[in-house]
């Protein structure tokens, strides 16, 4: 129970570190980061420690535009969805969306692959 109640004290302290990080920004950098944190949340599984690596390398790419005047829309391209879903490629392991495809093949490979039925009940 200590290592869950040290880990969720050092994931809050993380994610307060992220939101100063990001409230040094300018305000446009500042306000896309936001907008695509927002849709990062809707897809998070809310597992702190891989959702807290987006987020930080997220920052760190806004803090590197940011320092070398890139506009934001080449931070984020023609389609802005295609950039936040592409970042969330790399971080499979956050996302609630993986765990429940997962989660849907086990459960009809149980069923109707693993033990060699028709799927109605009969073999």
């Amino acid at each position: 129970m200590t290592l869950f109640i040290t880990d969720m004290i050092d994931q809050k302290r993380r994610f307060r570190r992220y939101k100063a990080r990001k409230e040094q920004l300018p305000a446009n950098y500042r306000k896309v980061l936001d907008a695509v944190e927002r849709y990062f949340w809707h897809f998070s599984s809310g597992k702190g420690e891989s959702i807290l690596q987006l987020l930080d390398d997220v920052a760190d790419l806004f803090e590197q535009a940011a320092a070398d005047a890139t506009p934001v829309r080449d931070i984020v391209g023609a389609d802005p969805v295609e950039f936040a879903e592409e970042l969330m490629r790399n971080y499979p392991e956050s996302l609630w969306i993986n765990k429940e495809r997962e989660r849907l093949a086990q459960t009809i490979n149980s069923i109707a692959g693993d033990h060699g039925t028709s799927g109605d009940g009969r073999s």
